[in-house]
């Protein structure tokens, strides 16, 4: 199988197990996450077998959704679940705000160094830019789960702040364009 394709697949695929057990179960988070958290531990397995190394972000994914994903049904509150983007997103946030204000690190260039090369200033504008963009996110993912219902903030989450990175993240070309060495 095309490593691409595995990948895609490991990325997305727990979440369309979601998605589609979700719907078809009635809207029922108890029903939907365990498939997500063991769908999420298979992703992390394959991808270590294929890779041969620890995938760290999809493994931060598992653990972090099986943490939440398990307090949401031993509490029989979706709360928890509401809160995980928030939560991750912060977290992302202050990993590179702290890595680069205290350690002196861009833990983006270390992340994204091989993938494409730019000066220390499009690294550090680049990394600003995720910084405010995970608290976006964070902001955003409150609002919703706060004031919608269940079904629209499953909505957002997978039709929304997807396509919402994804547009982010495009936006960043001309800047990794401007910086390239």
């Amino acid at each position: 199988m095309n490593k691409s394709l595995l990948k895609f697949i490991t990325d997305f695929g727990p979440l369309l197990i979601f998605f589609t057990i979700y719907y078809r179960s009635g809207n029922n988070l108890k029903i939907a996450i365990p498939p997500l958290i063991i769908a999420t531990l298979i992703a992390v397995l394959v991808s270590y077998i294929v890779e041969k190394k620890i995938p760290y972000l999809p493994l931060l994914g598992g653990i972090i959704i099986s943490i939440f994903g398990g307090l949401t049904l031993y509490f029989n509150n979706p709360v928890f679940l509401y809160i995980k983007p928030t939560i991750i997103n912060i977290i992302f946030a202050l990993v590179l705000f702290v890595g680069k204000t205290f350690l002196d690190k861009n833990f983006l260039k270390m992340l994204f160094n091989n993938a494409f090369q730019i000066n220390e200033t499009g690294w550090n504008k680049l990394n600003n830019r995720w910084i405010i963009f995970f608290i976006f996110l964070a902001l955003i993912n409150e609002l919703v789960w706060r004031t919608q219902t269940e079904v629209v903030w499953v909505n957002f989450k997978v039709w929304g702040m997807l396509p919402l990175t994804f547009i982010f993240t495009a936006f960043q070309l001309p800047l990794i364009n401007k910086y390239k060495i």
